[in-house]
């Protein structure tokens, strides 16, 4: 049974599920004896004064719920996989370092912005040097064959070497889906085809680029979005589960030669992590939201965008992140968008002028008066309709 991935992702999403409510408790009660207390800043938002001492740090409840069924269920011989061990160990770090010198150095401003930034390119660009040179990484092509279409079972899946009807082309290494557009493909090498022939050469600094561009965006977009209790990591569930749904017909031959998806080799095993995945931001959900008895920190919300982003760029739907992750990005562009206006109207008035009562997004809707508990169940309904467009543009052409 455990040569099925399904079987395995089934077992590791209720593994993370028990790890995450059963270390939960414990995890917070030791974090309430060391006083790992958020520490807040009065902004004049109803209900946020009680939350200071909530004990903060809790996404290595994340981290380890995901981790451990990872290790005990998914094939670590598996690059993908390999992959998103180095993303979530990574990021987690540094976000442990963050709340580290909030919480115990009682200094508020945490790890620099800059360190952050360099830590977050740093992967972008492991992350992406890996996806286009290593020999594993590859899009399947289908070819003709004179026996007609494959039938590939789940259990051969793993073994599968394209002789059944399928071509493993290296050379469309960059090319990932776009939505609306017939046979929903682009490489990235058409952004540099005005080189000429030396386009191929200098693809993969391009495709570098962009990897740390969407997950420098991806992260940050999900730390800024923790802000309300079960904000960010219901959301995470929701576009985990999505791209869950996306990995495991894109990792199997029949499904996405029936939907018309980009068959990408190997991606199935995706399914043990992301169920993981799903099973670790659920549970600790639990304890998260309102009122929250614990808060993820940076720990949990670096790691967790940057996984989602990591996942959406190996199953090659990373342009599909503006919609997909539309929480995050309204949530990022409402910070910019009212920094960047204040100066502006600063510099031009010599007085700061605001878009939004406050940023992000969420403390706008807390200013006008909306609950806590309202806000945070809207943003998931959002998230959940932006989820089923998602997948509803692989269909639109």
């Amino acid at each position: 049974m455990f040569q099925y991935i399904s079987f395995r992702a089934a077992v590791s999403v209720i593994i993370a599920l028990i790890l995450s409510t059963l270390i939960g408790k414990r995890i917070i009660k030791y974090l309430q004896k060391r006083q790992v207390g958020e520490l807040v800043r009065d902004l004049g938002l109803e209900g946020q004064m009680q939350k200071a001492g909530t004990p903060t740090m809790g996404g290595i409840i994340i981290l380890a719920s995901i981790l451990v069924p990872t290790l005990l269920l998914a094939k670590l011989n598996n690059i993908y996989v390999i992959i998103l061990l180095i993303t979530t160990i990574w990021l987690g770090m540094i976000g442990f370092v963050d709340d580290y010198i909030k919480v115990f150095k009682k200094n508020k401003k945490g790890l620099a912005g800059k360190f952050k930034i360099i830590g977050q390119v740093m992967l972008g660009l492991t992350v992406g040097l890996i996806m286009f040179f290593h020999p594993d990484i590859v899009i399947g092509e289908k070819v003709p064959t004179a026996e007609g279409p494959a039938v590939i079972t789940e259990f051969q899946e793993s073994a599968f070497n394209g002789d059944a009807g399928l071509l493993y082309n290296e050379e469309k290494a960059t090319t990932t889906t776009i939505p609306f557009v017939k046979d929903h493909e682009f490489n990235y090498s058409w952004l540099i085809s005005w080189m000429g022939p030396a386009a191929d050469k200098w693809t993969w600094l391009v495709f570098t680029l962009l990897v740390i561009l969407i997950i420098t965006a991806v992260s940050n977009g999900a730390n800024i979005t923790d802000g309300l209790d079960g904000l960010a990591t219901g959301t995470s569930a929701i576009i985990g589960a999505t791209l869950g749904v996306l990995a495991f017909v894109s990792g199997n031959y029949n499904l996405s030669d029936y939907l018309n998806v980009m068959y990408i080799p190997n991606t199935g095993e995706l399914a043990v992590f992301i169920a993981a995945f799903i099973g670790a931001t659920v549970g600790f959900l639990w304890f998260n939201s309102y009122p929250a008895q614990v808060f993820m920190g940076d720990t949990g919300s670096l790691a967790l965008g940057g996984i989602i982003a990591v996942l959406a760029v190996m199953i090659r739907k990373e342009l599909l992140i503006p919609i997909l992750c539309g929480i995050f990005l309204m949530q990022t562009l409402s910070v910019m968008i009212q920094v960047g206006w204040f100066k502006y109207t600063k510099n031009k008035f010599g007085e700061g002028r605001r878009v939004f009562l406050m940023a992000p997004l969420h403390h706008h809707y807390q200013k006008k008066g909306y609950s806590e508990p309202k806000i945070v169940t809207r943003f998931w309904i959002i998230g959940i309709i932006l989820a089923v467009i998602t997948i509803a543009t692989l269909k639109i052409r």
